[in-house]
């Protein structure tokens, strides 16, 4: 093998992918907290006994998770203006991915509201709660915490798919990445530091889950 790596330039260019890095991060945060609560409220409509919130939660939610995520952001990016809707890449990018996460997320919330015991409900109402603290404290809390371990590995997938908006011209860690590629001819040098940077972001990620899981599911579910 006579390949000759050469990071030189790779290095010069490191406050790009910087840069590209913080708005993978950004986009991906944004991301999660919108497609969460787009998760919570999919997840009680789907698990509603009202067929007018059922139905169009579980229509979204099968066709999001049934289709390619590309095809929905092109339709978002390149067909939004067919009909005189514009967006900025960024924009379409974060409508996107926050309702293609939502979808994942309503189902991985609804299985943690499936698997609450109908004792604690009937409890609930029998001591009187409002249908808020019920909703809250007896149906989100305990199903949030079951299944947390499983949004955080949702989420930390949207973070690696984040990589798709590179094709409707989004700047970020990929985006960035190419356009060095382009500049630079090292690909092979370009991908493996833009490689260890998205395992550096995930990481991150994946500790700052753990952390929320321990001191605010984990503790306050024992208090």
């Amino acid at each position: 093998m006579d390949y000759v790596f050469q990071f030189g330039s790779v290095w010069q260019a490191l406050p790009r992918l910087a840069e590209g890095a913080r708005l993978t991060l950004l986009l991906s945060l944004a991301t999660i907290a919108i497609g969460l609560a787009i998760g919570i409220v999919c997840a009680l409509a789907r698990t509603s006994h009202r067929g007018w919130l059922r139905w169009p939660a579980s229509v979204y939610v099968e066709t999001i998770r049934n289709t390619p995520f590309l095809i929905q952001l092109f339709l978002i990016y390149f067909g939004l203006p067919s009909i005189g809707i514009q967006l900025e890449p960024i924009e379409a990018a974060l409508i996107g991915m926050s309702v293609n996460c939502g979808a994942y997320a309503t189902e991985i919330v609804r299985a943690g509201i499936a698997a609450i015991p109908r004792g604690q409900l009937e409890a609930g109402r029998a001591l009187g709660f409002p249908v808020p603290s019920i909703v809250r404290h007896i149906i989100l809390f305990p199903a949030l915490r079951a299944v947390f371990p499983a949004l955080a590995s949702q989420f930390i997938l949207v973070m690696l798919g984040s990589a798709v908006v590179s094709t409707v011209s989004v700047e970020e860690l990929t985006g960035v990445a190419h356009l060095i590629e382009t500049e630079n001819f090292r690909p092979f040098e370009v991908y493996l530091v833009a490689t260890a940077i998205y395992l550096l972001i995930a990481f991150t990620l994946k500790a700052g889950f753990a952390l929320i899981d321990r001191f605010y599911f984990q503790v306050r579910g024992r208090t």
